[in-house]
């Protein structure tokens, strides 16, 4: 397998880096040598657009620089897409994970193909808040597992409960397992 590299768009607050980390995490204990995990930063608050990224490998990874031909983008927020081309970069073959509520079929994108699922919906449905707002991080680590088959859903439920035992690891696990579930392109 070649080099995977992921590119997260979210907003402060939403999980984007610790989505990064877990994504890592699974892929490692999924039994790749080489993954990678990291922030862009810039204006660090909550509610401002960030990026983080993800590679995962085979072997020993030896880049270090951000990430700018993404062979996945994942967008935590649809509305980054107004502010941001998160296409950008992408191989034509990539793929974009949306949480929205829309169907894939709505976005209208000259590369990649696009999956989307509600993970706002599903993080409000289990209480999967921090402040008050959505937390959509695993639920995107769930969708992410069915629309590449990269890491393996139990991985990252493993992962999930892992990071947070107890029942704040079950309700992202459940939260996770329902993205998975609802993913569609």
């Amino acid at each position: 397998m070649k080099m995977i590299e992921i590119r997260i768009h979210g907003r402060g607050g939403q999980g984007g880096v610790t989505f990064a980390e877990l994504l890592a995490k699974a892929a490692y204990s999924d039994g790749y040598k080489g993954v990678q995990a990291f922030p862009y930063f810039g204006a660090e608050r909550r509610g401002a657009p960030v990026k983080a990224f993800t590679r995962i490998a085979d072997s020993e990874i030896n880049v270090r620089s951000q990430i700018y031909e993404p062979d996945v983008v994942a967008v935590l927020d649809p509305t980054i897409i107004e502010l941001a081309d998160v296409t950008d970069g992408l191989k034509e073959d990539g793929k974009i994970i949306i949480n929205s509520p829309k169907e894939a079929a709505e976005f209208d994108f000259e590369v990649g193909h696009v999956y989307t699922y509600d993970g706002t919906g599903i993080a409000l449905k289990h209480g999967l808040l921090v402040s008050g707002l959505p937390v959509v991080n695993t639920t995107m680590l769930g969708a992410f597992a069915k629309a590449t088959g990269l890491v393996k859903l139990e991985t990252v439920k493993e992962v999930i409960k892992e990071n947070w035992p107890g029942k704040v690891g079950e309700k992202n696990a459940t939260g996770a397992e329902e993205a998975y579930k609802s993913c569609s392109d």
